[in-house]
């Protein structure tokens, strides 16, 4: 393997990919390499990771792959699986905490498993969700694999069954709807960094996610102490309970009529976004962690060791 420029190592930073979520992937890929650089990495190779992905790869000879894809194929356990056979040390979580993570279901069950609250919900094919109610109204159907707030639908009661679209798969996840407000926890190693209330007009959905003016973050979210120590200690536990590395997001849903009781798990994010909208970003920053910092640690904290 090539050695980087003295102390900072040659890097790769894959972006883009071919999932739903390949141009929030573009611009975190790009903000990423652009804060490496400034920091003082004098290798860094921007990879728009396709099929081509070893061969590309095989020519740079990085020492660290810096892994800022999203979804399905970057972000599932596949391209860590690359990786690993190729022995390039990467950052954020290895396969088996990847594809346990995106699969919402099993990551649910994982979630029981540690005692952590999380709503009822079914895996259903396209073809009963749009016949009947699978779970009474309100209820979201989302797919089981995707990140980013893709292809997620809301029902309300008194609604008929959804028409899904075409682009959906043949099985989804069905879950009983959690009212509140939405939070999310980063979670850096072994430390839960903060909370952070996300306000939106509706919807927290993919152009609320990542447009400029799609939300607003409340940061530190103002909650009973009670409630912001809950959620950080379900964060970190949910990192744990899945074996997740390096950095990770948790989303909650609080009913804030009921307490800490109102909590229950969402789903947890292996590779949240790095764009300059984004959460984890500004909870470090909150630290006193600048983001590239924040980049330069998970370059540093990237390991084969999995």
């Amino acid at each position: 393997m090539a050695a980087g420029s003295g102390r900072f190592p040659r890097v790769a930073v894959l972006k883009g990919g071919m999932s739903a979520e390949r141009e929030v992937s573009l611009v975190s890929g790009f903000e990423c390499a652009k804060a490496l650089r400034e920091v003082g990495y004098h290798e860094v190779f921007e990879v728009d990771a396709g099929r081509d992905l070893v061969s590309q790869l095989a020519e740079i000879k990085p020492d660290v792959v810096f892994n800022a894809l999203h979804g399905r194929w970057g972000e599932d356990g596949c391209v860590q699986g690359i990786l690993e056979w190729l022995s390039i040390p990467y950052t954020h979580s290895g396969v088996l905490a990847s594809s346990l993570a995106m699969d919402k279901h099993r990551a649910k069950e994982a979630y029981r498993a540690a005692g952590l609250p999380v709503v009822e919900g079914v895996i259903a094919s396209r073809e009963e969700v749009e016949k009947s109610h699978v779970l009474p109204p309100p209820y979201v159907v989302k797919p089981n694999n995707e990140g980013s707030s893709v292809g997620v639908y809301i029902v309300f009661p008194g609604s008929n069954a959804p028409r899904l679209a075409e682009t959906m798969p043949k099985e989804v996840m069905v879950e009983t709807y959690a009212p509140g407000r939405e939070l999310s926890i980063s979670v850096m190693g072994d430390r839960a960094l903060a909370v952070t209330d996300i306000i939106t007009d509706g919807w927290y959905d993919y152009d609320a996610k990542y447009k400029v003016g799609g939300s607003r973050h409340e940061l530190p979210a103002k909650m009973p102490a009670e409630v912001t120590e809950a959620c950080l200690d379900y964060a970190l536990r949910a990192h744990k309970a899945l074996g997740c590395k390096g950095l990770s997001r948790t989303d909650i849903r609080w009913d804030d009529t009921r307490g800490v009781a109102g909590l229950v798990l969402l789903e947890t994010n292996t590779q949240p976004g790095m764009t300059p909208t984004s959460l984890a970003p500004e909870q470090a920053a909150l630290h006193g962690i600048s983001f590239g910092q924040l980049c330069d640690w998970l370059v540093k904290d990237a390991s084969c060791d999995r």
